[in-house]
């Protein structure tokens, strides 16, 4: 069921080199995607913590969407597979807390691809809204 009037709020954690440039790129072209995303930009989708992750729920966020560098680009070599396996445990995770696994999505986005990255913010705006407001939130 669709939320219409609802606008989620949406955390992204940005890797610097590949998924924030790929914002840059997007918004250098004039690409159009929904406004509903809050960027937070890290060196690398490695450095992510899964309590940041459940902190962005838990405090207001509808959404976190993760973006890195494709597996083999990393700028750190290994970050980004970091981030895929904890990316299992937090799944589990968010399972053990009542949390719907979609509210996370990953994505590898490089920074030639802006038009990803404005494909990937509508499609999650979208799934998002479909699954209506975060119930598990603190507001």
């Amino acid at each position: 069921m669709m939320h219409e009037s609802f606008e989620p709020k949406i955390v992204g954690f940005f890797c610097k080199w590949c998924t924030s440039a790929a914002a840059d790129l997007a918004g250098v072209s004039r690409l159009q995607y929904p406004p509903n995303v809050v960027p937070i930009r890290l060196m690398c989708s490695g450095g992510i913590d899964p309590s940041y992750i459940l902190s962005a729920l838990k405090k207001g966020a509808d959404g976190v969407l993760i973006g890195g560098c494709h597996i083999g680009d990393c700028h750190y070599q290994s970050g980004n597979r970091q981030t895929q396996k904890r990316m299992i445990i937090l799944r589990k995770m968010l399972e053990e807390f009542g949390i719907d696994n979609r509210r996370v999505r990953l994505e590898w986005i490089s920074a030639a691809e802006g038009i990803k990255f404005s494909k990937v913010i509508d499609e999650f705006v979208k799934q998002i809204k479909e699954l209506g407001p975060n119930p598990t939130t603190d507001k």
